[in-house]
């Protein structure tokens, strides 16, 4: 092989240090097997390196290319999707590390590390993804240069300065991209993450779902007001609405579920300003987005359901911005049609008979629709009922039953369950909703952070005149929990977050932690706002202040000229600093030797070994042979050889020093020969 088609030892060191690198933010998601093979991989390298083992032969080649594909479909069951896909590339990325051999093999496996880089975006566009993925550019690109330095047969960290340095002239150029070059919508489809388990809510609702999710920090979404914020006990961000119960699991009306003459509810009359705000949800791979009641979006791309709820056209697959304006005081539905009055009373023909006829009797007693909510709230508010975490397992058919007259222990989606099922046994028209209730409030940027631990169920019932109204059982039961939040609540149970020891939220008493956590998380919604947010819609926003309007002209002008606003001058540099190497003492003056050579019409030609320009030196300037012969010595001395100490390079300079020829002398000194 052509030594300078080997990989040096400095690249291959830099190559494994990317290798690893590439893979730490997959792991999570990937089986444990395809770690081992990194592992192997790196192991068979080395001592192929070392000499002691040989690369794969084409049949092992072949079986570990099958083994790859049979591993990755037993461990996700397809070989379609994004996690399949992703584990499958990075399992390539590895084997082809095993035969890497020859320059072009590494000029592969590095671009095709700078494509695995980006596949991290698809599952998260995250502050510290994003600060980890430059690093990460930066080391595959050390790689890179490395690859080009044949002369470094050891690890080199100082390969990184000038890597950094290349990716440090590329900022300008970034930066003009990311403001003017057009945002097109996605080429292709990427597959659902349908085997990312992901917290949040479900389009259905069964006991115990809410408070699973109430054991988790992770945050759901965050939102800007902007004004004044409302008081936390009026935050009820609606997200789905369950109008369906079978078999004791609560579920909403799919886009087929509603007739076409229901799909468009009439419109509704507002009076007094709106709440306006912005809300950033964390990817969910659902459609439903989360407002406040009666919402009107701000932002295109969002969609108004028949229920009064927003969503999104497409799956929620990275995070996503979007515009709200609410009249939490509207009255909706004034007029309620048929088909609605009769989807919002419908329960299973049998079962919880206890409880059906419990709330027969409290409607005759109750003489009013409002006066009957009253009395529910006022039979949980003093009877026995306890709000937890901990409710403990409903079984049977009758569960509804079971937590009315027993158990008398639950959650918020218990509660909003119960309520609902005896408003509809009443024929009184009722529903239950799903999503979040209340948030954390940053001092630091006056955003509302809603976490999954906010997740909560409440009821909406409709009233003559009044529409639908909300009403939360949960609230008769545990005002704490509305007024304060769950944390309050759950003080004295002690079961806060208690699968979660490690999450900082725990530790919201130390001041420090809790200080730096808040400053983290208003440095998140700057990024999402400005970096992830930043749309088509924004980006023409801000060309049309600076620029006016834009036509397709002006935009393409604007786009070519940025550009060269960025590379003229890097191109301009490059062209002055042709010779970018430090010349070392030996070679500058040697470099002086030549300029005084070529004052005499002597000129070294290119490539020309110091020997052979000395012997025609010689030849044609012969009075100057001894000199000639001391200097070209000394420097090959130097050169090829090494010096034993700097006494040399001192008589090599001294010796260049004082050559000062004069072409007519050594003519001269040749005619006296003669």
């Amino acid at each position: 092989m052509n030594v300078q088609q080997q990989v040096p030892r400095n690249a291959l060191m830099w190559i494994i240090i990317s290798l690893f690198a590439l893979v730490a933010p997959h792991v999570a998601r990937l089986p444990i097997w395809v770690l081992a093979v990194y592992v192997i991989a790196v192991v068979w390298r080395l001592q192929v390196h070392r000499g002691r083992w040989s690369f794969p032969g084409r049949w092992v080649k072949v079986a570990m290319t099958v083994s790859g594909f049979v591993g990755i479909y037993a461990s996700y069951g397809t070989l379609v999707g994004l996690e399949p896909t992703v584990a499958l590339l990075l399992t390539a990325f590895a084997l082809k590390f095993i035969e890497l051999s020859q320059r072009k093999d590494a000029y592969v496996l590095l671009f095709l590390g700078y494509f695995i880089c980006i596949t991290e975006f698809l599952f998260s566009q995250d502050l510290l993804i994003t600060l980890y993925s430059v690093i990460t550019v930066l080391l595959v690109t050390t790689a890179l240069v490395a690859l080009h330095q044949p002369g470094l047969n050891r690890f080199n960290r100082g390969t990184i300065r000038l890597a950094g340095l290349m990716l440090l002239q590329a900022v300008p150029l970034m930066i003009v991209l990311f403001f003017v070059f057009p945002r097109f919508g996605p080429l292709w489809t990427v597959p659902l993450k349908s085997h990312t388990a992901k917290t949040g809510m479900s389009d259905f609702m069964k006991p115990g779902d809410v408070a699973s999710l109430s054991q988790s920090a992770d945050v759901a979404f965050r939102v800007k007001f902007e004004g004044d914020i409302p008081e936390k006990s009026s935050l009820y961000w609606r997200g789905l609405v369950f109008s369906r119960l079978e078999q004791d699991v609560w579920s909403s009306l799919g886009y087929y579920d509603v007739p076409l003459e229901e799909q468009r509810p009439d419109e509704v009359v507002t009076s007094g300003n709106p709440l306006r705000y912005s809300v950033i949800m964390e990817s969910t791979q659902q459609n439903w987005l989360y407002s406040l009641r009666y919402a009107r979006a701000r932002s295109t791309g969002v969609m108004h359901s028949s229920d009064f709820r927003l969503m999104s056209p497409a799956p929620l697959e990275t995070e996503h911005l979007y515009k709200v304006e609410s009249w939490t005081n509207a009255p909706v539905e004034l007029e309620l049609s048929e088909w609605r009055r009769k989807t919002e009373t419908k329960l299973p023909p049998q079962g919880n008979n206890r409880t059906r006829q419990l709330a027969e009797e409290m409607r005759a007693s109750a003489g009013s629709d409002e006066r009957f909510v009253s009395d529910i709230l006022k039979k949980f508010r003093n009877e026995d009922y306890v709000y937890t975490l901990k409710p403990g397992r409903l079984t049977g058919a009758n569960q509804i039953d079971q937590f009315m007259f027993q158990a008398q222990r639950g959650f918020c989606e218990h509660y909003a369950s119960a309520f609902v099922f005896m408003m509809r046994a009443a024929n009184v028209p009722a529903r239950v909703v799903a999503g979040y209730q209340g948030g954390e409030i940053n001092p630091l940027n006056k955003t509302v952070i809603v976490h999954q631990f906010d997740a909560h169920a409440w009821a909406e019932v409709w009233l003559q005149d009044k529409g639908w109204v909300r009403v939360d059982p949960t609230s008769a039961v545990s005002p704490l929990r509305i007024e304060m939040g769950l944390e309050e609540a759950m003080a004295s149970e002690g079961s806060f977050l208690s699968a979660a020891p490690l999450s900082p939220l725990r530790y919201r008493g130390i001041p420090l932690l809790n200080q730096l956590r808040l400053r983290y998380d208003a440095l998140t919604y700057r990024w999402q706002s400005w970096v992830v947010g930043f749309d088509s819609e924004q980006q023409y926003d801000l060309l049309r202040t600076l620029f006016g309007e834009i036509s397709t002209r002006v935009f393409a002008t604007l786009l070519l000229g940025s550009w060269a606003l960025v590379l003229i001058p890097v191109g301009i540099s490059l062209f002055l600093r042709r010779d970018t190497h430090p010349v070392s003492p030996l070679d500058k003056y040697y470099r002086l030797f030549c300029d005084r050579m070529a004052e005499l019409g002597l000129v070294r030609e290119p490539g020309e070994t110091p020997g052979h320009f000395a012997q025609r030196a010689e030849e044609a300037l012969p009075g100057f042979a001894e000199e000639l012969q001391r200097i070209t010595g000394l420097y090959n001395q130097l050169a090829y050889v090494g010096m034993s100490d700097k006494t040399e390079l001192a008589q090599f300079t001294r010796a260049v020093s004082r050559f000062k020829p004069d072409r007519r002398r050594g003519l001269l000194e040749e005619d006296t020969t003669i």
